[in-house]
């Protein structure tokens, strides 16, 4: 991987950061949703609404969200799922989801839904999958046209409630030359562990197909042990509750007997953690999120006491994520602007979190170098310059030598 370069950063407060590329890993499809695009899709589902303007629909399911618990915030999902049962609906919402993506400077992303929600209209799990990809493709095209370039893959998830993950994970292969790029399970974590699929998960090591596993959200060290075990994963979906494992002690006393400055903490971290750290297993952190579901009241519940600048501190691979757009009521540089302003985060930490999330990407490592590069030529050129450009973000470096678009884009995965 290519390394930061090393400059004075301006401050990330005062540069567009929707401007420059980033990278997405974890973004649910079905909290995507463009609130206007609900309105209509629901009005031809007959489909009842608890709102009937796209303004009050925005505020209804913003309020929703900030219930503090996971399981009320995944009760929002009821209204998007219910106006995705057809391949006409799931086509646009792709579409449109991947514009969004395009509009925030996304060149790189992973979108995540479950294909056995959206089966009441008829459609078998092969024809939704294969409905969301031709509208992320036709969304790809719309990007192009514009100037922009960006790659979508999907991530099949399976719920956790459910028993359907074989069969899920043997959807997902299937796909993995037409658009799908991981596996994943979400829904309710406590009560679900890994262990009960790991049938599915062995088999998708054996295809050597990755996995992401949503894992430290509402669930805590167990869960992510669980995950990492039983679920094979390559990343944690959220992951903060691996907080839990690492223990800070501040007015203590070192191992040579020398007390600590008051502004410094002796740091263990657990066997878990430890494990997490060395081995490099990406965080897909989710900030809003993290506060909405509850998943960080146990360090205060702020974002100023959410772990993740100490896992920043600590080496850990924090990728930043939105989550759900539409019930966070957030974009990734709504993301990155809310940490640079509570933390103080540089243009260079930024750049980190980037950097780190090309290193996660499902891609191969070719691939993943590319990007890395690309965001260490944008990124760097306005760390040094203060400036950024106007308009879509235009990814020459993507575009390889025989004039494809996109890095991969017709490339076979073992």
């Amino acid at each position: 991987m290519t390394d930061a370069i090393e400059f004075t950063a301006p401050s990330p407060l005062d540069i567009d950061l929707a401007a420059l590329p980033k990278i997405s890993l974890h973004d649910h499809l079905d909290g995507g949703l463009r609130p206007a695009t609900i309105l209509e899709l629901a009005a031809s589902a007959g489909h009842a609404l608890p709102a009937d303007t796209a303004d009050d629909l925005a505020h209804w399911f913003a309020e929703s969200a900030n219930s503090g618990t996971l399981e009320r915030y995944l009760e929002t999902f009821d209204h998007t799922i219910a106006v995705m049962q057809t391949a006409e609906h799931l086509h646009r919402v792709a579409r449109e989801f991947v514009e969004d993506l395009v509009e925030d400077g996304v060149v790189y992303a992973e979108v995540r839904w479950a294909p056995e929600q959206h089966l009441a209209g008829g459609l078998t799990l092969d024809q939704a999958v294969e409905a969301v990809q031709a509208g992320l493709d036709e969304g790809v095209a719309n990007a192009e046209d514009a100037g922009a370039t960006i790659r979508v893959g999907q991530l099949i998830t399976a719920m956790r409630q459910n028993d359907r993950s074989m069969e899920i994970a043997e959807l997902a292969v299937r796909h993995r030359q037409a658009g799908a790029v991981g596996f994943d399970i979400a829904g309710p974590e406590t009560g679900f562990p890994p262990a009960r699929f790991t049938e599915a998960f062995t088999w998708l090591a054996a295809q050597h197909f990755p996995t992401t596993v949503h894992a430290g959200e509402s669930d805590g060290v167990d869960s992510i042990r669980d995950a990492l075990l039983n679920g094979r994963a390559l990343r944690l979906g959220h992951g903060v509750r691996i907080a839990d494992d690492i223990t800070v002690e501040f007015d203590a006393v070192d191992e040579d007997g020398e007390r600590v400055g008051a502004d410094s903490a002796l740091v263990d971290l657990g066997e878990t953690a430890a494990w997490v750290r060395d081995r490099g297993i990406a965080l897909e952190v989710c900030p809003s999120s993290n506060l909405q579901t509850g998943a960080v009241e146990a360090y205060g519940g702020t974002v100023s006491t959410h772990p993740i600048d100490m896992l920043h501190q600590l080496g850990f691979r924090v990728t930043i994520n939105p989550d759900n757009r539409l019930m966070s009521g957030v974009s990734l540089t709504d993301e990155l602007y809310l940490l640079a302003e509570v933390f103080g985060y540089s243009l260079e930490e930024l750049l980190d979190f980037q950097l780190n999330a090309a290193e996660a990407a499902f891609l191969p490592l070719e691939e993943r170098e590319v990007l890395a590069e690309l965001l260490v030529e944008t990124w760097g050129e306005v760390i040094s310059t203060g400036a950024t450009s106007e308009g879509p973000v235009i990814l020459e470096a993507f575009v390889d030598e025989d004039g494809d678009e996109g890095p991969g884009a017709d490339d076979d995965r073992a």
